[in-house]
């Protein structure tokens, strides 16, 4: 009767999992048969840290069985008529050549105006979904069709205000830096309102298209410590100067003498102190968001209108100790970056592996001890284990980035999958003759600075790997021409800036050949070869720039 309640029960369990097996197995089909299409249009240029983030926020948020492509507008360089004439023209080819999408996001002001104007003609019947708007109104206005909605960009002004107050008691003016763009005036409109709120304190704004280069610094450097400094917009000053994001705050965290609040997470950790902000990878993940439910069936005409706008508080640690600002005056729960850590913070990452392989190697010691033929046994698994883990190794062990077997497994999978792709081949000139005349030390610190410059410009969709020598190769999960060329771009500029060789300024040029698959071949070694090719075109050239593979024509060398 034992063995027989035995078997009965172990028969349930084999039951019981095998039914969470296909359960599990089902959900699992179910999540990756989504599919879909989606076209990102964004107002600005990919060369934006806000835009990289909005982007891999709806990379994450739609995953990966949902096709994702990308358009800019680039509206900080060039924003008018023509422009967007030229805009629309180019979209309205592509999408009459191709299939149509199911949804498109469109990221802050200038494209969703630029949808809605052409929404008849372009967007017929496709949900709209934007994030990153500042006008409170404009997007009301837009989310009152039926096949719009979205989520707004708004750091609450007043908070930030608050904020200002609280680290700097002392405070009886505040000061805000904007422009003439529509999103600057939209933010410029809501601050002077909240001037009835904070009657202590004198609303001024520096208008940065009204000054020249030289009067800006000035004005920027003239605020003083009893003033709230609130960074809003800075694309353009009145000599013709234009400004990245990173510029803008480059110039701010060099000249203020006071720290510089800003509504947005870019730039905190470079210089900015930091405030109430939008995340702007979680604005994108939440647009994704209500991308995946309309892609399972969600309705958009029932959706809600509007979405409210995420915020945190995050600040810099490094500009309130450079400013004399107490951590006590933070609101609770606020984010602090750049703390300084206890030595078991900062070294976390490897004292926990660490922790775990001594325990492992303590219950390996006792079970050695108690048995002997279970210790010759452990050792060779461990030796083993040992071996295994020294092949699988997929990082360059001098630079730190993905190795050359790291990279041929990443393409030969995108090649599978039929990703579109697009490889840099980037080759360190004249190599040679700093290792002669300076030392190999000296070339190894050459190439850990180009590989370091190399990861600041990875992301979601761009990858570098070292992949022999003073070679290095960048995979960009994607072949769109913009995208292409503006990667191309920077990669030549990590070239921009000298070197530090034993502690001297050098200059070190690089030459760049790019391929993209399937455009120029369908095969992977060929790919590789072609980009090679178009690397020693620039070399033979030249050198120090970058070139796209060309088919040869028949009788050329």
């Amino acid at each position: 009767m034992a063995k027989l309640r035995k078997k009965l029960l172990v028969g349930l369990l084999q039951l019981f999992l095998m039914i969470s097996c296909l359960g599990a197995f089902g959900f699992t089909s179910l999540a990756s048969q989504r599919g879909g299409r989606v076209l990102f249009i964004s107002s600005y240029s990919y060369a934006w840290d806000v835009v990289r983030l909005q982007m891999e926020g709806i990379r994450d948020g739609l995953g990966d069985d949902v096709m994702l492509d990308y358009e800019f507008m680039d509206t900080k360089q060039v924003y008018d008529e023509e422009s967007i004439r030229l805009f629309y023209e180019s979209l309205k080819y592509k999408l009459e050549h191709m299939a149509p999408y199911d949804a498109v996001i469109l990221g802050d002001d200038e494209a969703l105006k630029f949808a809605m104007e052409y929404q008849a003609e372009l967007f017929d019947g496709i949900p709209l979904v934007f994030e990153g708007v500042n006008d409170e109104t404009f997007a009301a206005e837009a989310a009152a069709d039926p096949y719009i909605t979205g989520v707004l960009e708004q750091a609450s002004m007043e908070k930030n205000i608050q904020l200002g107050l609280d680290l700097i008691p002392n405070a009886n003016k505040i000061v805000a830096i904007v422009d003439n763009s529509l999103a600057g005036q939209a933010e410029r409109e809501h601050y002077y309102k909240c001037a009835e709120q904070f009657p202590q304190l004198q609303f001024y704004e520096i208008n940065t298209a009204n000054l020249t280069t030289t009067n800006l610094r000035q004005e920027i450097r003239a605020v003083d410590k009893n003033t709230i400094l609130l960074y809003i917009s800075m694309t353009e000053d009145k000599s013709g100067r234009q400004y990245t994001d990173k510029e803008a705050v480059a110039v701010l965290s060099e000249v203020s003498g006071v720290p510089v609040f800003r509504m947005i997470e870019a730039g905190i950790g470079e210089g900015i102190l930091g405030g109430n902000v939008v995340p702007m990878y979680e604005s994108g993940y939440i647009a994704a968001g209500v991308v995946t439910d309309i892609l399972d069936g969600a309705d958009i005409r029932e959706m809600q209108g509007v979405l409210d706008s995420p915020s945190e508080y995050r600040v810099d640690a490094v500009v309130m100790e450079k400013y004399g600002i107490s951590e006590a005056k933070l609101p609770v729960n606020a984010t602090v970056i750049n703390e300084k850590q206890s030595f078991v913070e900062r070294n976390r990452e490897v004292l926990a592996p660490m922790g775990v392989l001594l325990i492992a190697l303590l219950i390996i010691v006792v079970i050695l001890i108690i048995d002997n033929y279970r210790n010759k046994k452990l050792l060779s698994e461990l030796k083993n284990a040992k071996r295994t883990i020294e092949t699988a190794s997929q990082h360059d062990f001098l630079t730190g980035i993905s190795n050359r077997s790291k990279f041929m497994g990443d393409l030969t999978q995108m090649f599978e999958e039929g990703i579109p792709c697009t490889i840099f081949m980037l080759d360190i000139d004249d190599f040679k003759h700093i290792n002669d005349t300076m030392g190999h030390t000296a070339g190894d610190e050459a190439l850990q600075q180009v590989a370091d410059r190399l990861k600041k410009m990875s992301s979601q969709i761009l990858t570098p790997y070292r992949y022999a020598g003073d070679e290095f190769i960048l995979i960009l999960q994607s072949s769109q021409q913009m995208l292409v060329e503006k990667t191309a771009y920077d990669c030549r500029q990590i070239f921009g800036k000298p070197f530090t060789l034993d502690k001297r300024p050098v200059k070190i040029c690089g030459s760049i050949g790019i391929a993209t698959y399937p455009k120029d071949t369908e095969n992977l070694e060929e790919l590789i070869i072609f980009a090679d090719e178009a690397m020693y075109e620039v070399k033979k050239n030249g050198k120090n720039d970058f070139a796209f593979y060309k088919k040869k024509t028949e009788g050329e060398a």
